[in-house]
């Protein structure tokens, strides 16, 4: 095999230890602490791809008996190194330890994400395209190994154990490594000719001891984009305009220029390029520049007269996403209905490592190392802006500190702004630095949005009618993925959770009106259910409150064709001892279910309140996302996914001043804190189905499920987020 991956030829122990098989540490301190890491460009192709024998796009074996695995999407935290290898490992039946996980070089024919038809993470969709393919590339390279054993021992090949990593057959043994070059000699096995193991016979898959793989990060050696070293590498930062929409209009580079370090400072497209030999000589001859912006086109409005508007909008007819029936004219001449009008504030992405690229542009060429997460968008926005063919941009895959959608950039936005860097300057790498304050000012948010939500009840207070209207920013207008989800002028994001109603309501109808405002958005974690979810579990509450009907009894009652959303409820509503646990005096419990990337998440919230002030003591968390092949891992998703959403029930809110963004980083846009972090108990629904989203689907839940723990408490009603008690 000869791949061409940037590898060297580590030893299983020595990836136990922390290190990445594609970077090897360069220079030291005398104290041992690790200085840098250097990609040694021209023999990184060697060292292993001349060993390495592959199997398929997914695994390959060295002699010295290590099972490469290559992950097709970027790990960024959530762990699926660990969960896409298990897969491998569990049809392979190899021994953990040998395993060892590398990101996929960018190769759309090989590694395109199924369910999105390009190469990329996002959507929660790691597991659930991948689980059935990689099992079967498992299962095709054991039989590999099992039928090179049989040529070699002479016997049959049905005969053949294969236990953690090592082939036997009486008195015949012998490991991966021993096998891998018969065993690459063999022919693949056709595809249906696979036999996988049955759920019973699964020894990884389900296990709670598997260790992860994203190895290094409990040691410091693991590789984000800020480790990246090259030889001559510079360091760039753009200055950009305070207003979105604005344009470098004059600027005088001369001071800037003039500071020791600094290497080039021009203009592109999105503002001022500073180039220096590091981040703080660049970042202080940035404040050095005298930049006159055109604002002629920029955004000036501010976020509450935003609001403002949008709160009238949803008084008026919009565009019918959904329509079940004639729920206007049920709810114009129902004598009983109920009203309400929420608020959602725009978010930014917070990811605890701001966005950074590096980029060495040669003739006709370009190579990248950062936190790819839509690998086949970003190459084709490179190779467009370069004028060359997609296969000549090479993207080098590193972990990333987080990115709650923030990574995946329809615009390949500082991608682009680092390539366009780096072409000024050929030949020469360069990595570009997004600070805090630019990501929090300067970047992509979740849109503001509101909504209004009516229903036109019956005798025993069940909603007979549902009519919701919402109004606000399209995240994929303008965008290549706007001729997959804006269907005559609906933006499907903006209105999913609310459209195709869990809940059995009669008559339906959902209205969207969609806003043109000058403010850059994209998908933020759990997309569209990061507000349809909050809007329509406290309207569901309040009726049951309106009704005096227990809310999760309310619940079941509408739910009679939904039975998973069903059995989640129960499963949360027993662990939390929902109606036979007392909670203590000025406590409130509250609850949410909702569906949303192919899992069903219920969780219920209990709230301790003191005057206008409360804290959230506990979250019972139930879900059903099929198969759960960590579920270690799946705890840990729910958890951050209820941390996320929380931080943005209890306190995120990004706000506009004439048109300029007021915060810029974590002391005017606090993120949760490790005490306000409530006892979280996460429970996972049995289940035989084939796995679905775990990384998104906990985080719609949560924010609703506390709102309604609040109202359970004082009676209050609240529909805008942040949370505020009266």
């Amino acid at each position: 095999m000869n791949p061409n991956r940037f590898s060297t030829n580590t030893a299983a122990t020595d990836v136990d230890a922390g290190r990445r098989t594609f970077l090897k540490v360069a220079t030291a301190s005398s104290a041992g602490m690790m200085l840098g890491v250097s990609l040694d460009v021209q023999s990184q192709a060697n060292n292993v791809a001349d060993t390495a024998l592959e199997y398929n796009a997914f695994v390959s074996i060295t002699p010295d008996n290590v099972v490469r695995i290559y992950i097709k999407h970027l790990e960024m935290g959530q762990g699926v190194y660990t969960g896409l290898a298990t897969c491998v490992a569990e049809e392979l039946d190899a021994d953990w330890s040998q395993i060892v996980c590398e990101h996929a070089p960018v190769d759309l024919a090989r590694y395109a994400n199924l369910l999105m038809g390009q190469q990329g993470t996002g959507g929660s969709t790691a597991m659930a395209n991948s689980f059935m393919q990689l099992r079967r590339a498992g299962a095709a390279t054991r039989a590999m190994l099992v039928a090179a054993a049989a040529e070699r021992w002479q016997v049959p090949a049905n005969e053949i154990n294969v236990s953690e990593g090592i082939l036997s057959h009486g008195n015949h043994q012998a490991s991966f490594g021993e096998l891998a070059v018969d065993a690459a000699r063999q022919s693949a096995p056709a595809a249906d000719t696979l036999v996988l193991k049955t759920p019973d016979q699964f020894r990884l898959i389900g296990s709670e001891t598997t260790l992860r793989k994203d190895v290094g990060k409990h040691n410091g050696t693991a590789i984000y984009t800020q480790d990246v070293q090259l030889p001559g590498m510079l360091t760039a930062v753009v200055a950009h305009a305070p207003r979105f929409g604005a344009k470098v209009s004059t600027f005088d580079a001369s001071t800037a220029l003039a500071r020791k370090g600094v290497h080039h400072v021009f203009e592109i497209n999105s503002g001022i390029a500073v180039v220096a030999d590091d981040y703080w000589t660049a970042t202080k001859a940035r404040e050095l520049l005298q930049i006159e912006w055109d604002e002629g086109s920029a955004e000036t409005r501010s976020s509450t007269t935003l609001l403002q508007q949008y709160r009238e909008l949803v008084e008026t007819r919009g565009a019918v996403a959904e329509q079940h029936g004639d729920a206007a004219s049920t709810l114009a001449a129902a004598s009983d209905k109920m009203e309400l009008v929420f608020e959602f504030p725009y978010l930014a992405h917070a990811q605890m490592e701001p966005v950074n690229c590096v980029a060495q542009v040669n003739e006709g060429s370009a190579e990248l190392w950062y936190g790819c997460q839509s690998a086949t968008g970003d190459q084709r926005m490179i190779s467009l802006l370069l004028g060359t063919r997609p296969e000549n941009v090479k993207i080098n895959t590193v972990f990333a500190g987080g990115g709650f959608g923030r990574r995946a950039n329809p615009q390949a936005d500082y991608v682009l702004e680092a390539v366009n860097i780096a072409r000024q300057i050929p030949a020469t790498p360069v990595k570009l630095v997004w600070s805090r304050e630019d990501d929090m000012q300067g970047g992509f948010y979740r849109p503001a949005y509101a909504h209004k939500l009516s229903a036109a009840l019956d005798a025993q207070g069940n909603p007979s009618a549902f009519q919701a209207r919402i109004a606000g920013q399209s995240i994929m207008a303008g965008t290549s993925m706007a001729a997959m989800m804006v269907t005559n002028g609906i933006d499907n994001t903006s209105v999913e959770g609310l459209t195709e109603l869990s809940y059995d309501v009669p008559e339906r109808q959902v209205e969207l009106h969609t806003t043109d405002v000058g403010i850059p958005v994209q998908w933020w974690r759990s997309v569209g259910n990061t507000h349809t979810a909050f809007s329509k579990e406290v309207f569901i509450d309040s009726l049951a409150r309106k009704a005096g009907v227990d809310p999760i009894e309310y619940r079941l009652s509408l739910l009679g064709n939904n039975p998973r959303e069903a059995a989640v409820l129960k499963l949360a509503a027993e662990k939390a001892g929902w109606g036979t646990r007392q909670l203590p005096e000025g406590w409130g419990r509250g609850v949410a279910v909702h569906t949303s990337f192919g899992s069903t998440v219920a969780e219920i919230a209990e709230v301790s309140v003191q005057g206008n002030s409360f804290k959230v003591e506990r979250v019972v968390a139930a879900i059903d996302c099929g198969i759960a092949v960590n579920p270690s891992i799946i705890r840990a998703q729910v958890e951050g996914a209820i941390a996320y959403g929380l931080s943005a029930a209890l306190q995120d809110e990004l706000t506009l001043t004439d048109g300029m963004v007021d915060q810029s980083n974590f002391h005017n846009y606090p993120v949760l804190r490790m005490n306000a972090m409530p006892v979280v108990e996460t429970y996972i629904l049995p289940s035989n189905n084939a796995p679905s989203g775990v990384g998104e689907p906990g985080t719609p839940p949560i924010a609703p499920a506390v709102a309604n723990a609040l109202a359970d408490a004082t009676g209050q009603t609240l529909t805008r987020l942040p949370l505020r008690l009266a």
